[in-house]
C-alpha cells in the first residue's frame, strides 16, 4: 500500500483528533486504532469518517461497509480509501 497515503492518514488522524503526543514517524500503520494503544473511541471514528469524506470524497457507510475492519489500523484504512478512489476513477472513465 502507498506509504504516502498512510502518512497522509496518520497526519489527518493526529490533526483531527489533536493527538499531540504522536508524530507520523512513531505512528504504527499496523497497530489497532481502536482497543489498542491509541485509545480512540466511537466519537473519534465519526470525526475521522467526516475528515475522510471531506478530504478524499470517500464515504464510510456503517450500514454497508465493515467499519470494524476498515478502522482496524491505518493500513486497513488506507487500503479501503485506495480501493474506493480506484473504483471512483474507473467509474468516471466509463461515463
Amino acid at each position: 500500500m502507498s506509504s504516502g497515503l498512510e502518512n497522509e492518514l496518520k497526519q489527518m488522524i493526529i490533526d483531527t483528533l489533536a493527538l499531540e503526543d504522536l508524530s507520523v514517524a512513531n505512528f504504527d500503520s499496523q497497530e489497532a486504532l481502536f482497543g489498542g494503544g491509541y485509545e480512540l473511541d466511537s466519537i473519534d471514528a465519526l470525526e475521522l469518517g467526516l475528515a475522510i469524506r471531506k478530504k478524499y470524497d470517500v464515504r464510510i457507510d456503517a450500514e454497508t461497509d465493515n467499519v470494524e475492519e476498515i478502522f482496524a489500523s491505518v493500513a486497513h484504512l488506507a487500503a479501503f480509501i485506495h480501493s474506493r478512489l480506484e473504483a471512483n476513477q474507473l467509474g468516471a472513465k466509463r461515463v
